[in-house]
């Protein structure tokens, strides 16, 4: 499974952005899709998951409320809508893809493939 992300850039507090996330080659066995991001100087973190049976989502504390996560299964692609952005936002976020139902959604090392990143800044 190759990743692709995408939609990130400048986006001042109060804010949206749309990431998006595009999957192609054997997106038949993908189980579930995450959206990680990493700040300077900070480990990853998780921020959202997507299960590509139902689309039932999982989002951080952080993101509650303020990201939302859907997919176009014609493009298998997801997108994260992030709105009300603030500084903490900051980061570059990652987009990944777990092949099985290991549990855990949210640490990393649960995932298999990865795309390469977006940088994702937000002034204040």
């Amino acid at each position: 499974v190759q990743l692709q992300a995408s939609g990130g850039g400048l986006a001042q507090a109060g804010g949206s952005l749309r990431l998006s996330c595009a999957a192609s080659g054997r997106t038949f066995s993908i189980y579930g899709m995450g959206w990680f991001r990493q700040a300077p100087g900070k480990e990853r973190e998780f921020v959202a998951h997507i299960r590509w049976s139902d689309e039932r989502s999982n989002y951080a504390d952080s993101a509650k409320g303020r990201f939302t996560l859907s997919r176009d299964n014609a493009k298998n692609t997801v997108y994260l809508q992030m709105n009300s952005l603030n500084a903490e936002d900051t980061g570059v976020y990652y987009c990944a893809v777990m092949r099985y139902d290991r549990g855990g959604y949210g640490n990393p090392s649960r995932y298999d493939y990865w795309g390469q990143g977006t940088l994702v800044t937000v002034s204040s």
